[in-house]
């Protein structure tokens, strides 16, 4: 059992998602960094969909009242055991009694905290993910408050070392400058040729606005090509008939500030798409905090496959050092 002593800005508890039901409208929710959220549960021998706490920004103060084995990764949010400093990327043993916290924010955006066997909520949709804007999962479908109880589960699937710790060359190194490969479509012929090649040549800015939902971009005004309005459709030149959109969908609502919409934004709507960050790179994405710089570059459906692939062998890499220790 864990207290939650203080809650941080914004720590709810994800897992792998609530993969299934898009096409009723209900966004998979789910961690925003899923390869952070892999290796955090790799590191304490958990089930691959075993419930972390997501947390953004900064962390939160939890006083554990069992003894267990953590794991914390992610972007760097310097945690502290009884205010003394430990490793990220390593498997650490808490006791009944210790506190966890948290200092202040170095690099990236999330922190992704696994606890031996899970944490445990009732499920809902397959999930225990939080989507906090249908007030679901989770705890009561919010973020955590001072006061609130979480229970410890039992989705372990290996016993895991204390001081298990992965080597610097597989651990992700955050900065404040971002690429993100997208695949092209299924709206950008609507943007003039001349806009096209501007949205991969300047550099964007992250705004404030960005959160689980989606992340609006500031650059500069982009122009769609002029048609009829589509029987349907809104007049403005970005809108289209009602289309579903991928995650990582990127937006341009007439033509300013592009919206890359995640994993608790709406399922579809009415403006053009004009292209789709690839999956790999929605972690790279999820670590992005505001002011932070974007640029887009532009890859096959191929291209992205092999990223995956690569990805996945990352993964794999680790789950064998992990278990080899």
């Amino acid at each position: 059992m864990i207290n939650v002593l203080k809650p941080g800005l914004h720590t709810t508890i994800q897992d792998f998602g609530r993969v299934g039901y898009y096409e009723i409208g209900m966004p998979p929710s789910g961690a925003l960094d899923k390869y952070s959220y892999s290796v955090a549960n790799l590191l304490v021998g958990n089930d691959p969909k075993a419930a972390v706490l997501e947390i953004t920004y900064m962390g939160p103060e939890l006083e554990f009242k069992e003894n267990t084995l953590i794991a914390i990764t992610g972007g760097e949010i310097p945690p502290k055991i009884n205010r003394e400093s430990v490793p990220m990327y390593e498997t650490l043993k808490i006791n009944a009694g210790d506190v966890l916290s948290f200092d202040f924010l170095k690099n990236g955006a999330r922190v992704y905290l696994s606890v031996a066997g899970g944490i445990d909520v009732p499920e809902i949709m397959s999930s225990r993910s939080t989507y906090t804007l249908s007030k679901i999962g989770g705890i009561n479908g919010r973020a955590l408050k001072e006061g609130d109880t979480l229970f410890i589960g039992n989705l372990k699937n290996k016993s895991i070392k204390e001081g298990v710790k992965l080597p610097p060359e597989l651990i992700t190194e955050f900065s404040n400058t971002h690429e993100l490969r997208i695949i092209e479509g299924l709206y950008n012929h609507r943007i003039t040729q001349e806009s096209r090649e501007r949205f991969f040549e300047i550099e964007w800015t992250v705004t404030p606005d960005a959160n689980r939902v989606g992340y609006r971009l500031k650059g500069e005004r982009l122009n769609f090509v002029p048609r009829k309005q589509p029987y349907g459709a809104g007049s403005n030149p970005s809108n289209v008939v009602d289309v579903g959109y991928p995650i990582g969908s990127i937006q341009i609502p007439d033509g300013i500030e592009p919206i890359i919409l995640l994993n608790d934004a709406v399922t579809s709507g009415g403006y053009a798409t004009v292209g789709t960050v690839i999956s790999a790179d929605l972690d790279v994405l999820a670590q992005a905090k505001t002011h932070d710089k974007l640029k887009f570059i532009s890859i096959s459906m191929g291209e992205a496959l092999q990223v995956r692939k690569e990805q996945n062998k990352r993964i794999e890499m680790i789950e064998e050092f992990i278990y080899k220790h």
